[in-house]
């Protein structure tokens, strides 16, 4: 057995592996392994993007619920304002129709005295032509002596 033969022979046959490994083998591999390494550059790229969008979004959702509590208190102010504001017309509309209403009873109860008044009068009259006849004895016609019932009246 010769050492140097067999060497040779493992040694040309490991050449040609080697090479038959580099033109045929090796260029695949590689290709799936740098395939394999830009998917994962690009996941991560896609997972650093995410986050930035996420805090990105965050941010817009913090700022748009800051802007919808700002609008909500301005629509609450608002609505507590109207709500002072139709209270005030309410109370002013209250006091001119309690005022109407007071001046209209005023007005009714002076008619009404009035009224009282000329009716007491007619009746005072009335018992003065009749205390006059009694004392006089006599009958006075109320039509003939209607301008002085109408003094006596008035002087009453």
């Amino acid at each position: 057995m010769n050492i140097n033969a067999t060497l040779l022979g493992q040694a040309i046959a490991f050449t040609i592996f080697v090479w038959f490994c580099m033109k045929y083998v090796w260029p695949p591999l590689m290709q799936a392994i740098e395939e394999r390494q830009k998917k994962i550059a690009d996941g991560l790229a896609a997972a650093d993007r995410a986050a930035k969008d996420l805090d990105l979004a965050q941010a817009n959702a913090s700022e748009q619920m800051k802007e919808a509590k700002r609008a909500a208190t301005d629509i609450i102010e608002q609505a507590n304002k109207r709500k002072a504001q139709i209270l005030d017309e309410a109370r002013a509309e209250a006091a001119a129709e309690r005022d109407n209403i007071l001046n209209q009873g005023k007005a009714e109860l002076e008619a009404e005295r009035n009224r009282a008044r000329d009716e007491l009068r007619k009746q005072v009259a009335s018992l003065a032509v009749i205390g006059a006849e009694k004392i006089i004895e006599r009958s006075i016609d109320e039509n003939a002596h209607k301008d002085l019932l109408d003094k006596i009246t008035a002087e009453l």
